[in-house]
């Protein structure tokens, strides 16, 4: 599918462009970092303006999330349900239903250009929690255009090393997302286990305390002496 894409591109120019970054904000999974680093040599080779592909990247990308957006806010659970299973991370939309009030506008600016993977989920989540579309849109905007711009100009300083920078950029977003996944499962388990542990403790401790063997033959003789004064003359 890849050299049908860039065969695409090339022929076509803009409208292609346009489409496959409209599509893939979709969450159809498709090569988009590299996609923009071709443009980027594209520009190079002056079959493409700069400015023009940087203002074609952003539009279409936005419209694409605008689309995701919309599906979870008015589409109604079980059509988000249906479309996050068809595309086989339902469990990862249901935890980002959950977060994506409180990442912000934060999570959707880097989830433009730095955690790509989650750009789409986000989407559908940040519409199913009620998220302000007015934020969205603008932190959607800030992101898509600062991604464009940033992988259309590596593109453009790179052009004889295209395939290695989106390479690079590709395994990047993916690391990220690995990092995160495992930062957040870490701070899930050490926030579950840490009072549980204590009061453990606590409790072992008390019990220990209470249970304490006397260590020499006088503090036992004087343990039992308190123990016949307390069966003699009970407290009332």
């Amino acid at each position: 599918m890849l050299d049908q894409l860039l065969a695409a591109l090339t022929h076509y120019g803009s409208p292609a462009l346009f489409v496959v970054v409209a599509v893939a904000a979709l969450g159809v999974p498709l090569p988009v970092t590299l996609l923009l680093v071709v443009t980027g040599s594209l520009v190079a080779q002056d079959a493409m303006e700069v400015w023009s592909a940087i203002a074609i990247a952003t539009v279409g990308s936005v419209a694409g999330d605008q689309l995701g957006y919309a599906v979870g806010r008015w589409g109604g659970k079980a059509l988000i349900a249906r479309l996050s299973g068809m595309l086989g991370n339902a469990e990862r939309l249901r935890k980002l239903d959950a977060k994506s009030k409180s990442w912000g506008g934060a999570g959707v600016f880097f989830s433009r250009w730095l955690v790509t993977p989650l750009g789409p989920w986000i989407n559908l989540a940040s519409g199913a929690a009620d998220y302000s579309w007015l934020r969205f849109t603008l932190w959607d905007f800030l992101g898509e255009s600062f991604g464009a711009a940033l992988f259309i100009c590596l593109g453009l300083v790179f052009s004889d090393r295209v395939q290695q920078v989106g390479a690079i950029f590709g395994d990047l977003a993916w690391a990220i997302l690995g990092i995160l996944a495992a930062a957040f499962l870490g701070w899930k388990l050490f926030f579950r286990r840490g009072p549980a542990g204590k009061h453990k403790t606590s409790r072992e401790s008390q019990l220990g305390t209470s249970n304490q063997m006397p260590s020499t033959p006088r503090q036992a003789k004087c343990r039992l002496h308190r123990v016949t004064l307390a069966g003699r003359y009970p407290s009332t």
